[in-house]
């Protein structure tokens, strides 16, 4: 059955004008020189102007007084799961290669199984543990800081670094909390330096 006859085209024009008023028809030789890009025309498919679809600030919606980076309370979720995720499987390869070597004098069987797996299984949450601690103590620190400071910048980093690093090892002395200072000093200043990299060779960083 044809669909271009004259008695189909009435029909939708009829109802076309029943509903707001018939669309213009375009033959395939039209549509073929329709352009892909630029498209400053109107588009022969949408009675809307193109240009005004095009997008040149950002895509998203920010509240009002709002920044474009991610604040410290923000990424403390994610630095606090990605350590105990880091930690958990640091842990498990070292649990496994402890295991391995413990027991490379037995013959394979149900209690050398068990005993490496207690020894991945221990491993794996004792560093979890221990990373997982360290990102939270760097988290609240750094949270603390920059609300007492009213500023985001690197000092806080640096400061939220070495104060860990401090309070991590104040169990072991004095001598050991400064150790832990130095430490937790090198590691955010390295840190630090590395989130300014683009910025020290002249070009725009990217922070998201």
């Amino acid at each position: 059955m044809d669909n271009n006859t004259p008695a189909s085209g009435a029909f939708k024009g009829g109802l076309g004008s029943l509903f707001g008023g018939g669309t213009p028809e375009y033959s395939n030789t039209e549509l073929a020189g329709v352009p892909l890009t630029g498209m400053s025309p109107l588009s022969p498919y949408l009675n809307v102007d193109p240009r005004f679809l095009v997008q040149d600030t950002d895509e998203f919606i920010l509240p009002t007084g709002a920044n474009k980076t991610r604040g410290r309370f923000e990424l403390a979720f994610f630095t606090i799961g990605g350590c105990c995720i880091t930690g958990a499987a640091f842990g498990t390869l070292n649990g496994l290669r402890m295991g391995l070597t413990e027991t490379r004098d037995m013959p394979w069987s149900k209690p050398r199984n068990v005993q490496i797996l207690n020894m991945v299984t221990r491993q794996g949450a004792s560093w979890a543990n221990t990373l997982g601690s360290v990102a939270l103590l760097y988290s609240v620190f750094g949270v603390a800081i920059e609300k007492a400071r009213g500023a985001e910048d690197d000092l806080n980093t640096v400061a939220a670094g070495t104060l860990t690093g401090m309070l991590f090892k104040s169990t072991s002395g004095l001598r050991g909390a400064a150790r832990g200072g130095l430490v937790g000093l090198a590691m955010s200043g390295l840190y630090a330096l590395y989130s300014n990299w683009d910025h020290l060779k002249g070009t725009s960083p990217s922070r998201y």
